[in-house]
């Protein structure tokens, strides 16, 4: 089996969240999708189980963080800038927040930061490695 990464997320209401992520470009998998939990694939590595707070508390008695906390960014790479900007403006139109951080642009690096409907964090970006400055990337 090949390396890969399921992001795990408490949800407070699955369907929202599931079209949520739909609306981002994500597309669901129904093998492992049921009333308590969805998984929701962004590539063959890379996998979002979005779970229900009663099937989160399965995996651990420690609590869920508020919606307006920032716990960790998860970032998702873009084609280029236009799409980026749209996964922001879908976040924004589907019930999540979209720029809840200054867009960042460094020429060969542009990403923005959105939430879902429950506050976990995404960044949108696009690089173009070959751009990159000479001695490494500045921030």
């Amino acid at each position: 089996m090949s390396r890969m990464i399921f992001v795990n997320l408490p949800v407070a209401d699955l369907e929202t969240s599931m079209a949520f992520y739909d609306s981002l470009g994500f597309t669901n998998n129904p093998h492992f999708t049921d009333e308590t939990a969805a998984c929701m694939v962004w590539s063959e590595a890379i996998h979002v189980m979005l779970l229900t707070h009663a099937k989160w508390r399965t995996f651990t008695n420690r609590p869920i963080p508020p919606a307006n906390s920032s716990e960790v960014m998860l970032a998702l790479s873009c084609e280029n800038r236009a799409a980026v900007d749209a996964m922001n403006e879908a976040a924004a139109a589907n019930g999540g927040t979209a720029d809840i951080n200054p867009r960042q642009d460094h020429g060969f690096m542009y990403s923005c930061a959105l939430a879902d409907p429950d506050g976990h964090v995404w960044e949108s970006f696009w690089m173009d490695p070959a751009a990159i400055p000479q001695g490494g990337a500045t921030g």
